[in-house]
């Protein structure tokens, strides 16, 4: 029996994809919201795919705000944008 792949939802496209192909947003218990790439930082998570136009998508529709129910820091922004210009997926 094949292996079961996890899927989460990007906050930007709204796409189901891969767990471990996109950029995990946690806000932790503490209400501190950064970046999570390992995937084990406890907390709420929301993700989005590593492509500049969903990121943009999610800031202008604030989709992590609406997901976390907090404001989010623009230097959680910056370093997504930061992330995605290193890993190439402007």
């Amino acid at each position: 029996m094949p292996k079961k792949i996890p899927m989460r939802q990007c906050v930007g496209c709204r796409e189901m994809k891969e767990k471990k192909s996109l950029i995990r947003v946690v806000k932790s218990p503490e209400g501190e919201v950064s970046l999570d790439f390992k995937g084990k930082l406890p907390g709420r998570g929301a993700y989005v795919c590593p492509d500049a136009a969903c990121l943009k998508r999610a800031r202008k529709s604030r989709a992590l705000e609406r997901a976390f129910e907090t404001a989010v820091p623009a230097e959680v922004y910056v370093q997504l944008e930061e992330q995605m210009r290193d890993a190439g997926h402007e």
